[in-house]
Formats: structure tokens, sequence, C-alpha cells
């Protein structure tokens, strides 16, 4: 048997009982899990918490070190505050509940602030996490109950409570100067579009996270090859809006952007592969996740047509996330029917 590591020992301490969780949750990032099973009758996956938790953080990477490089150090201190805020409130139903601080934190904790303009004041963006986590998940009993991704809760709540400094303080790259307007605005407005390079390249304003589209796309990449996130959720929710804005646009282009435009604006390419991907809050099923990502790209080009908003991502996800469990228990009712008596 191994000899217990300094966090175990410190979990153990009669002194340290209240906060044993956060020690324990510190054993597991910093030595891995100490528990293993060779075989029967347990079944292997390739999907494990702290897998899963890096493997993201490590395809937010490029996005989240441009976003530090574009609009400099207030962008690193929403990230920061973003972190301790949620933090308090992931710990403390820790030690309410007595269980380990779940590591599934780290990534709502980087996500958030990316989905959110670079200018937002850090009390914002605590007000704005602290809500997401607490409303998001931790109401519904932690990681894995939650049927709403907490990033996006959070998000919501801060466009809706303070819509000025969510639709209209754009600051553009690597400048102090602040726009009124993103790509999405433009087009509706009927005025010129930057060009796809530079919307690609991260060289429009927008999101902290939404802008360096090439960073994006790598780090989906990552997520599908390893598996970690699957690739039918994504490439239905992005070929939706495709094929949908290709033919609306046949008929309306002044109302409807090309299908281009739709895919190299906005939150699209972000909130398909880093949001909708989430596994607690969408599909188990293989035919659920191309319902669910057939739903949120039907949502997303409705909303960006016919609504008063530019922006359509973050709604059209949150609103099929509460369908999840009718999508999962339809498709197996089909797929596994009762035998008859």
């Amino acid at each position: 048997m191994s000899r217990p590591t300094i966090f175990e020992r410190l979990a153990r301490s009669r002194a340290l009982r209240p906060i044993a969780g956060i020690f324990r949750t510190l054993d597991g990032i910093v030595f891995g899990a100490r528990e293993r099973t060779p075989g029967a009758p347990h079944l292997l996956d390739h999907i494990e918490i702290k897998r899963y938790m890096t493997t993201v953080i490590l395809a937010l990477l490029p996005t989240t070190v441009a976003a530090v490089v574009f609009y400099g150090t207030h962008a690193l201190a929403m990230i920061v505050v973003s972190y301790l805020a949620g933090a308090v409130v992931e710990v403390s139903f820790a030690l309410i509940r007595k269980k380990d601080i779940e590591e599934g934190f780290l990534v709502t904790g980087l996500i958030f602030p990316l989905v959110l303009p670079p200018t937002t004041p850090l009390w914002v963006v605590a007000v704005g996490i602290v809500f997401g986590v607490f409303f998001g998940k931790e109401v519904f009993g932690g990681t894995g109950r939650n049927i709403f991704n907490p990033a996006l809760v959070g998000r919501l709540f801060v466009t809706i409570a303070f819509p000025g400094m969510m639709s209209t303080l754009w600051q553009v790259p690597f400048t102090d100067v602040i726009a009124s307007a993103t790509p999405l605005n433009l087009f509706k407005a009927g005025e010129a579009l930057p060009p796809i390079r530079d919307l690609l390249l991260g060289l429009a304003p927008g999101s902290m996270g939404e802008t360096f589209r090439v960073g994006i796309i790598a780090g989906g990449l990552l997520l599908m090859a390893t598996r970690v996130a699957n690739w039918r959720v994504p490439v239905t929710f992005l070929a939706t809006v495709a094929l949908g804005s290709l033919a609306a646009n046949a008929f309306a282009p002044a109302l409807v952007a090309p299908p281009l435009v739709q895919l190299a604006t906005g939150g699209l390419l972000f909130g398909s592969l880093f949001m909708a991907t989430d596994p607690v809050t969408s599909p188990l099923t293989r035919t659920g996740k191309y319902i669910f990502g057939f739903g949120c790209g039907a949502v997303t080009l409705l909303i960006r047509t016919l609504s008063g908003y530019v922006e359509g991502v973050m709604f059209s996800i949150v609103f099929m996330n509460a369908f999840v469990p009718l999508i999962d228990h339809l498709v197996l009712g089909v797929r596994y029917r009762r035998v008859k008596p």
C-alpha cells in the first residue's frame, strides 16, 4: 500500500475535518486518482472528470491567451475574478454538503469571462459567476444534476440585468477604442462587414473568447479528436445554421446573412464547440445529440433573423438544455420499446 500524500494526511486530521473536502480535491488534482479497477464487473470509459477538465482547459488555451493579448490586463483580471468569486460559492456548498469540491468549476470559471465583453467591470463578472454557479448548478444539487450550463445562466443574467454594458461597449482589439457595434450589429444595420480574415483572426469587436476563431476551431477539433466532445452536436448545430441561412438568404438577403457570415460572426463557433457539447447538459443518446444540435441551430437562426437580438446562440443552448431530459426519454422510448406481456 502506498504512503498517504500530504493532502490525505491533512484531510484525516481531526482539526481540519470541516474542510477535508478541499484537501481531497487538491490531492486528486495534484496526484490523480488513487483508485483503480482492473476489469469486470466494472466498465472502462475514456471520460474521467479530471481528464475532461484538463482537456477542455487545454482546448481553451488558444482563445484565452488571445483574449489577454488582444485586450490586456483587464481580460486577465476578469478571469481571476471569475475563478475567485465562483470558488466562494463552490467551496461553500462543498463544505455545507460535506463533499469534495467538484473540479468542473475550473472549466465554468474560465468559460464565463470568455463569453463577456472585454470591457465588463470586474464587479459584474463577480455577480454573474456567483449567480450562474448558484442558480445554474448548486440549486440543482451540483455537477451532474444541473440541466442548464452554469456559465450561460450567468451570462444571460448579466445580459438582462445590465443590457447596456453587455451590448454597446465593445473594445476593438489592440486598441482602447470602444465600438458600439459587433459584426452582427453591422449586418442588421446594412453596413459593411469586416473581411472574413479579420473575423477569423479576432480583429473585430466581440466577446473576449469569441473573436479569435482560428483558436476556437483548433480547440474544438482537439475536443472532438480526444472524444471529450461528441462531434454530433457541433456539426449538426453548425450545419443547421449554414444550410438554413443558405436557403433563407436566397429569398431575403437583406434579412438573413449568408452562411459564411453566420459561421464567422458572433459566438456561434465558441458556443457550438465549447458550450453545447457540455456532457452534463446535452443528450446522452446519439440520436438525441442530432436533435439537440438541430434545435440549437434552428433557434439560433430564428433569433438572429426575427428577434430584436442580433445574437441567439446563448438563448438557443439554454432553451434546448431544458428539453434534454425529454429528448433522451423519447429517443430511448422509441429505441427500446416495452415488450407486451
